[in-house]
């Protein structure tokens, strides 16, 4: 195989583009970006992520292969990859932010096919034009409203910095295990879709980041005494007028449950307010976390999201690694 590009480096590049990974990136170096022309070795269309494999000449002129990280398949499949988009053999210009390890690894920015066609794992946040009666329906993350972004200045305890201090997200990322974020973090995940259901007794809530589901009972009933923690915890809920209000308890320990590397314990406690702006087209929702252990003081946050009805709720249906 005969490269017509070198492998090039641009260091300290601004970025304006943002990734939308399925788990923390920061063992990318963002401030770099290598380009390069090569050929696809192996093209994995599954989750946590895709994954592109290429080959392609180093410095010396000897054959490498990198692996190219981007993102996971809902994300994916509505900028338009498919899972017969690439076979081996075929050439492509990558731009990409490398692993700080060395290794040649990187997570995708975009990519260049034969005919000339861009791709990338960027959906921007678009502006809604379609009124939602209540919150029954699909919804949209707005990437510029992550609870993930705002989590990152809470004030946390001694336990809570040393858990951030200590913290390898390539190692130790629960989401590499397919393990889901806990509430509230799984309606605030980038541009995922989530779903909301209002019955009787009950509401759904399902999340495409890895498949998160929930039960918030709206029957009268309180949190038992006693159960079993889970990722998702045990949810009751009420209205105030048009506006659901949320109680979550019994939430099992998470090594990134509060966010940004900081772990979460079962003292975790988190109330949620869902409500519909004035307009109809997006869905706002107020949280506040306690969690003693890890955070100084309750984390205070808001995030919208956008309605949809016209985008399909896919399965994420992860893969451990």
């Amino acid at each position: 195989m005969k490269m017509n590009h070198a492998l090039t480096t641009l260091a300290g590049l601004a970025i304006a583009l943002t990734a939308t990974a399925h788990h923390s990136d920061s063992g990318y170096d963002r401030d770099s970006l290598v380009v390069f022309e090569a050929e696809v070795s192996r093209y994995s269309f599954r989750n946590p992520h895709i994954t592109l494999f290429v080959e392609t000449e180093d410095g010396s002129g000897e054959i490498v292969e990198w692996e190219i990280e981007t993102g996971s398949t809902p994300i994916m499949q509505r900028s338009g990859w498919t899972r017969d988009l690439l076979e081996v053999g075929d050439t492509v210009i990558i731009r990409a932010h490398p692993e700080r390890t060395g290794r040649h690894r990187a997570i995708l920015n975009t990519m260049e096919t034969a005919d000339g066609s861009l791709w990338s794992q960027i959906e921007e946040d678009a502006e809604a034009t379609v009124a939602a009666k209540d919150l029954n329906g699909i919804w949209k993350g707005i990437v510029s409203t992550s609870l993930g972004r705002q989590v990152r200045q809470a004030a946390l305890t001694p336990a809570g910095q040393a858990a951030r201090d200590s913290y390898n997200p390539i190692e130790e990322d629960p989401n590499n295990q397919c393990i889901a974020n806990p509430p509230p973090f799984h309606v605030s995940s980038g541009n995922y879709l989530t779903g909301i259901e209002i019955l009787e007794d009950r509401i759904t809530i399902r999340s495409e980041f890895f498949d998160a589901e929930r039960t918030i009972w709206i029957d009268g009933r309180g949190h038992p005494e006693t159960a079993e923690p889970t990722v998702q915890g045990h949810s009751i809920g009420h209205w105030e007028g048009d506006t659901l209000v949320v109680d979550t308890i019994h939430l099992a320990e998470h090594r990134d449950g509060n966010g940004g590397g900081v772990a979460s314990s079962p003292e975790r406690h988190v109330v949620e307010r869902f409500s519909l702006s004035e307009d109809g087209t997006r869905a706002l929702v107020d949280v506040v976390v306690e969690d003693p252990e890890y955070l100084a003081e309750p984390f205070v946050g808001h995030t919208e999201m956008m309605f949809v009805p016209h985008l399909q709720l896919y399965r994420y249906n992860c893969v451990v690694e």
